[in-house]
């Protein structure tokens, strides 16, 4: 008789915790994050930055979009499994309107944040469930500034001055570490984010699979950049 090996039977419940105190449904999820492509945003002085690899699986087939707008004042790039992402998007959206209705005033990034992440945590402890597959990097700007803020699966968030996630998000890491500085512009952030994309990117760096938004303390209106707009920050490179 064989024996069992080590996660055996520990990995089919979302409640059932190993003997190492570990959720292996959780870390699975984060698998699929670290499979997803590659997004990254950073956080300028004076507003913040989200950029993302967007590729086809066939040339018949359009490119998908990574970065959504929630509110005017706020977005989000993601890793991961699209449909996930999908259904907390749509929540997301709704969080917002409904917080304009009631109070009159665009919602906080971090009460916003604090919504999903709760909804993710509730999915990694009910049975009969499944943790979401997707981690966000939501990017806005509220009356106390700019705000690049990381979610995961497991449910938790973390305020970030750079972040990538997905699967090259080691290199364009290493090139933060490098090269972000406290005080970077929202100018020079674009910049930034299109070099840490470039080096994480194996091929096929071009402004059709490439996906760029910003936004900035003055406007406080969040926009995802032309195809014509990227390839003109491309030549700054």
């Amino acid at each position: 008789m064989f024996p069992a090996a080590p996660m055996a039977g520990y990995d089919r419940a979302i409640t059932i915790f190993s003997p190492e105190g570990r959720l292996y449904q959780v870390e699975y999820a984060f698998e699929a994050v670290k499979r997803g492509m590659t997004a990254l945003g950073v956080k300028a002085v004076d507003g913040v930055v989200l950029a993302v690899e967007k590729r086809s699986s066939s040339p018949l087939i359009e490119g998908t979009e990574k970065i959504k707008k929630i509110d005017t004042h706020v977005g989000v790039a993601f890793a991961g499994l699209f449909g996930d992402a999908r259904v907390l998007i749509d929540q997301a959206r709704v969080y917002a309107q409904s917080h304009r209705l009631v109070y009159g005033e665009p919602i906080p990034i971090e009460l916003l944040v604090k919504r999903i992440c709760d909804i993710k945590q509730v999915y990694t402890q009910h049975g009969g469930v499944r943790p979401f597959g997707v981690a966000f990097l939501f990017a806005g700007v509220d009356r106390a500034g700019p705000h690049l803020v990381q979610t995961d699966p497991g449910g938790t968030y973390l305020r970030c001055k750079a972040r990538a996630i997905g699967i090259g998000a080691q290199k364009a890491t290493d090139l933060f570490m490098k090269e972000y500085r406290e005080d970077i512009k929202v100018d020079e952030a674009l910049i930034l984010a299109l070099k840490a994309l470039r080096d994480s990117m194996e091929e096929g760096f071009s402004p059709e699979n490439i996906e760029l938004a910003k936004i900035d303390v003055y406007s406080k209106e969040f926009k995802i950049l032309s195809v014509n707009e990227v390839a003109e920050l491309m030549k700054k490179l």
